[in-house]
């Protein structure tokens, strides 16, 4: 079957009402991927604690659990990061789902930390393949009556998955009797379904030759989007670097604080983080791309010094209130980043500049995560947490120099 731009279908003799009607389901169907390919991602963190005690696994065993879903992921972009620009969305995002939905039954029958890592790296290669091709294909079905709609959709979506993931997770902890087992089957339907449903949805790539050479590892950039990852990147890397740390060591970190604490609290305070950046992602759609991005890096500054107030008495108000203050930079710099990097990209560009921005992120969460872990067994979590922080706020200090001082040229236009 041929591909199709929704312009085309129109065309080719569907009436514009029906057309109309078939992309927004095919948006719905994207954004929904997008959600929930993020929440299988985040689920795991609430069963950290269970798989510790269970098993009996380090700190450094838990975040390597964690980063190789997030280095497979990074792995899997620049490999399959723009194929479907060369052969469609609907066939790389129909081979993601049913990737997605096999991984969520491993991880439901794993029985030790060498099954959640296998199960995690295929997690990881599934993960990426659906979130690029998700994200290019809400790009493709821009609603020019309403712009800026998909570059918002492609800002919260992930993040509001991530907060559905934990959540949903945390409280099948307090009330299923089995939650290792009851969030991945759960996942392995969802993802099942939504497999099915991609074969019914519009197709928006145009399908051209080269997929095999673009499964060649590389990143490709094109040059109006270079500029805003320059001027964004450490931002980018200051904000999922904290995202990586409270989604591996979130948990561990509460116990510290409060060993005497609620059972769901690691849990929650990585919901924190995911929940106030949804909210950011969309209070924030409305203001200027480079003002977004400015102050989500200086909100990492003070979030870095509250979670680190929890371990000098200031206890579970004081991490909690990092966490949410993490999620305001987290999402404040998503959304400017996005909108940013993603103004003005022809269609060909799409899945293969999301990738690249995927790429800085997750190499930013887990790169760091993995080296926590390490040091949490060598010096212990407290001083982990203190090197972490440091080297975090820095980063965001030099974004926010770099943001600041390319005011004097307009950074929201592609350069």
């Amino acid at each position: 079957m041929s591909s199709a731009s929704p312009g085309t279908l129109v065309r080719c003799g569907r009436s514009p009402v029906r057309t109309r009607w078939a992309n927004r389901a095919s948006f719905v169907l994207d954004t929904s991927i997008l959600v929930a390919a993020l929440a299988a991602s985040s689920a795991p963190t609430p069963l950290y604690p269970l798989y510790q005690h269970h098993w009996g696994l380090s700190a450094l065993t838990i975040t390597l659990v964690f980063s190789a879903y997030s280095l497979t992921l990074l792995l899997a972009l620049l490999i399959t990061g723009a194929l479907s620009d060369h052969l469609g969305r609907r066939p790389v995002l129909g081979g993601a789902l049913v990737l997605e939905a096999v991984a969520m039954a491993l991880l439901a029958t794993a029985d030790g930390s060498k099954a959640l890592i296998a199960a995690r790296i295929l997690q990881g290669a599934a993960t990426a393949a659906a979130t690029s091709a998700a994200g290019a294909a809400l790009l493709d079905l821009e609603d020019p009556t309403r712009p800026g709609r998909s570059a918002l959709t492609n800002g919260i979506a992930p993040v509001a998955g991530m907060a559905v993931g934990v959540l949903a997770s945390t409280l099948l902890i307090r009330f299923a009797p089995a939650p290792t087992v009851t969030v991945y089957v759960l996942l392995a339907a969802l993802f099942a379904a939504q497999a099915a449903a991609v074969a019914f949805t519009t197709e928006t790539a145009h399908r051209h030759a080269g997929a095999w050479r673009s499964l060649r590892p590389r990143l490709s950039v094109p040059s109006s989007a270079r500029h805003a990852l320059r001027l964004t990147g450490a931002g980018i890397a200051a904000v999922w670097a904290l995202g990586g740390f409270y989604s591996s060591l979130g948990p561990a970190l509460v116990h510290l604080v409060s060993p005497d604490g609620p059972g769901t609290a690691g849990g929650l305070v990585f919901f924190t983080v995911t929940a106030t950046a949804t909210l950011t992602v969309w209070t924030a759609r409305r203001t200027a791309p480079a003002v977004a991005a400015t102050a989500g890096c200086a909100a990492v500054v003070p979030a870095a010094a509250l979670t680190l107030g929890s371990l000098h008495g200031g206890g579970l108000p004081a991490l909690f209130g990092g966490a949410a203050l993490a999620g305001v930079a987290f999402g404040a710099v998503s959304q400017g980043a996005l909108r940013i990097t993603l103004t003005a990209l022809s269609e060909r560009d799409r899945a293969a500049t999301l990738a690249a921005y995927y790429v800085l992120s997750y190499l930013s969460m887990s790169i760091p995560a993995i080296a926590a872990g390490a040091a949490t067994g060598r010096y212990g979590l407290g001083t982990a947490s203190h090197t972490y922080a440091a080297a975090a706020a820095l980063l965001a200090i030099v974004a926010v120099a770099a943001l600041t001082a390319s005011r004097r040229s307009p950074i929201d236009e592609p350069r």
